[in-house]
């Protein structure tokens, strides 16, 4: 069963490029050919809602235009493409750390470079693994099977099946959509099953039951999609009968978010759960028995709830009580799985947080959890085994221990290598000039972590150096922000400055090494800042929940308190600090675009919400009004504060803009970039639009596309802020 209930995994739908933490690439998303979300007569005021119909005709023609348009003014000078080629080679560097999947005895990676666009999956051993230049033996070749199949697919994972390994169910998407297709593929021929199991292309995804069976959520047919245009049925599939008469498990109600279901295969636990996700942080977790019938796990639904072997843990948003103890929110409670479901309520936390620290995540091992906690966003690793010997007095049996030997500043993440077999964990460790490393752990022993392997220095390091502020919002609370900026940096004003954010979700922005940010700002001399705004995970649910709803304006005005804490230090000047961010950071930039165009001298809007009036409308909308409100509802009262297509005012004078987006983005539909770039358009404002005709919501379905995209946004950027 995959760590966290009903969907951790609907928080990576939710907003995929807020995970870049800053290196600036241009978001992933899905296509508009997946079932969308009910579509809303159009809005009688707006001129410019004809640039929603996604692949029309006038729609894309637009968009060509507009696109040659910005590529004529950025994109022809010998400046541009050197970055872009440079860019373009760090992306497709072979001496980056293969990350690795450890299925059966093997270890998997999915490549991509130059020669393999769309990429590899491939194996080798872990003896392998550890040399500089491993064997590597090919599995299946995304762009082989693009060439033979005349398609455009994209790679979106695998499912193989425990304990034998030799059966997957693959996730290929195309052009980068959220919608997809699953087929079945024979890990022991490196062949497709003929007549295997096929998934139709739809928003959903299916998992073994064993080897005949599956649970498979997708597109039904009319009434089996949601709102935000996900599964609400789960069936149960058997090998050899068609899709149509796969058994029903569950059905959702109309207005909820996913519904999905999944078999625990951990030896000696075999389990099958039904999740429900009713809106983000709100869902119900289901224990399936052997009849079918469905027993609820009664823990709050705002707690992320994880099952492994014999433990249930809750990860809590908000205060909870059992037994007379009550526990605070961010809390990570354990207990026995099979005594709760049997009505005890008794747990131990294994962290509780303070002012400076928050869960950042954890992750199970066979005997033991180990949790990554952020203090003041630096990360501590720390691993707890229940021992229930450990003598009189002791009633809880956890005891918990530092990881040590590992990296003391920077980011750190944790995963296990495979929970069913050790206790070994992959640690690996970054900063913003520091190249990622990857470290192999026991954490069963005492013994140091073993390096296994580092990225190269993709850019020059030294003439910077790393700081980290606290900039005081409107309200008082203090933000934290980090800072990259030259050694020898004059305190005139005269270093440009981009700052990222992001800012919602429950999404922490942590450091991290991007060749690109180094590559296309840092290495001209440019300082880079990326602020821990709330409404994001930096302190847990409570500054997650700082900025909800009507209170959004919260994280805005923590983003121009960190915008002018930066021209304070006298750094830089508001002319020459620029901003970017994709996504939800994207309507955090159309509300500083809007709200504080002093602030800034030259602003990238990536993959953006912009028409918060129709937004949940559009796509997977829907799913997010947890996190701004029903514009529907009175709602709207507070939505409007932070709609940028309805701030937006022609008599005001904005800085330079330049949008970004995707046409094949079915997450964040491109019709907002596109109506907001008309609106600033036709008042004759500074702005330029570009928009890619694949990828999904992360803006680029390859490298080259990647690295076209982002040399735009820093050409831009540049070309503005240092002159």
């Amino acid at each position: 069963m995959p760590q966290g209930s009903s969907f951790r995994l609907i928080a990576g739908i939710a907003f995929g490029l807020a995970a870049a933490s800053g290196a600036a690439a241009v978001a992933n998303a899905q296509t508009a050919d997946g079932p969308p979300a009910k579509q809303e007569p159009a809005v009688a005021d707006d001129p410019y809602q004809w640039l929603e119909d996604v692949k029309g005709d006038k729609a894309i023609a637009w968009v060509r235009e507009q696109n040659a348009k910005s590529e004529a003014e950025l994109a022809t000078t010998p400046q541009f493409r050197k970055l872009e080629t440079d860019i373009r080679a760090i992306l497709d560097s072979t001496a980056k750390i293969p990350g690795v999947e450890k299925i059966g005895p093997y270890y998997y990676n999915f490549w991509k470079d130059k020669d393999h666009e769309r990429g590899l999956w491939r194996r080798t051993t872990l003896e392998e693994y550890r040399k500089a230049d491993p064997k590597w033996e090919t599995v299946l070749d995304l762009d082989a099977l693009n060439r033979a199949e005349k398609e455009n697919w994209v790679w979106h994972g695998a499912d193989c099946l425990k304990p034998d390994y030799t059966r997957c169910l693959l996730a290929l998407s195309r052009g980068g959509s959220d919608a997809d297709v699953t087929r079945e593929f024979d890990l022991t021929t490196k062949e497709w099953v003929k007549d295997g199991f096929f998934r139709p292309e739809a928003k959903g995804g299916m998992g073994w039951i064993d080897k005949d069976t599956t649970y498979v959520y997708t597109d039904f047919g009319p009434g089996s999609m949601t709102p935000s245009g996900y599964p609400r049925i789960v069936k149960q599939w058997q090998r050899g009968t068609p899709l149509a008469q796969a058994t029903q498990v569950y059905e959702g109600q109309a207005q909820d978010m996913y519904i999905a279901a999944a078999r625990d295969l951990t030896p000696g636990f075999k389990r099958d759960f039904v999740y429900r996700t009713i809106a983000f942080y709100n869902d119900e977790l289901y224990l399936r028995g052997d009849d079918g019938k469905l027993t609820k796990v009664d823990a709050p639904n705002s707690a992320n709830k994880s099952v492994h072997g014999p433990w249930l843990a809750l990860e809590l948003r908000e205060p909870y009580t059992a037994q007379g103890q009550t526990f605070p929110a961010g809390s990570l409670l354990v207990t026995e799985f099979d005594r709760f479901m049997a009505g005890d309520r008794s747990f131990f936390a294994l962290f509780t947080p303070d002012e400076h620290t928050s869960l950042a995540g954890f992750s199970w091992t066979k005997n033991a959890i180990v949790l990554n906690v952020m203090r003041d966003v630096r990360s501590e690793l720390t691993s707890w085994r229940y021992s229930p010997s450990t003598g009189p007095g002791v009633d809880s049996g956890w005891v918990g221990k530092p990881l040590t030997g590992v990296p003391s500043m920077g980011a750190l993440s944790v995963g296990a290598v495979d929970a069913d077999e050790s206790d070994a964990v992959w640690v690996s460790a970054t900063d913003y000039l520091t190249p990622t490393s990857l470290m192999l752990a026991d954490v069963s022993k005492d013994a140091a972590p073993e390096a296994l392997k580092s990225n190269p220095q993709f850019f020059n390091a030294t003439t910077h150096v790393i700081e980290q502020h606290f900039a005081t919002s409107k309200d008082g609370t203090r933000i934290p922000y980090f800072l990259v900026k030259p050694k020898d940096a004059k305190n005139d004003g005269s270093t440009p400055t981009l700052l990222y954010g992001y800012g919602g979700f429950e999404v922490s922005m942590t450091p991290a090494y991007s060749g690109g940010v180094g590559k296309g700002w840092l290495e001209k001399g440019g300082a880079y800042a990326v602020a821990n705004i709330r409404g994001g995970g930096e302190y847990g649910p409570r500054w997650h929940q700082a900025a909800l709803k009507a209170n959004r304006h919260k994280a805005y005005e923590d983003f121009a308190a960190v915008a002018n804490d930066l021209v304070a230090s006298k750094l830089t000047t508001h002319q020459r600090l620029g901003i970017m961010g994709g996504s939800n950071g994207g309507l955090l930039m159309g509300n500083m675009l809007t709200q504080y165009p002093e602030l800034f001298g030259a602003i990238v809007v990536q993959v953006p919400l912009l028409d918060m009036k129709r937004y949940s409308h559009l796509l997977a909308g829907a799913s997010w009004m947890a996190e701004y409100g029903d514009p529907d509802t009175a709602d709207w009262e507070y939505i409007k504060t932070f709609s940028p297509y309805h701030l937006f005012d022609a008599t005001k004078t904005y800085p330079p803009v330049l949008f970004a987006t995707s046409t094949a983005d079915d997450r964040v539909h491109p019709g907002h970039a596109r109506k907001m770039m008309a609106k600033m358009l036709a008042a004759n404002k500074d702005v330029r639009y570009y928009e890619n005709i694949e990828g999904g919501h992360g803006g680029a379905a390859n490298n080259a596309q990647s690295a076209h995209m982002n040399a735009l946004a820093y050409t831009f950027l540049w070309n503005e802020l240092s002159k």
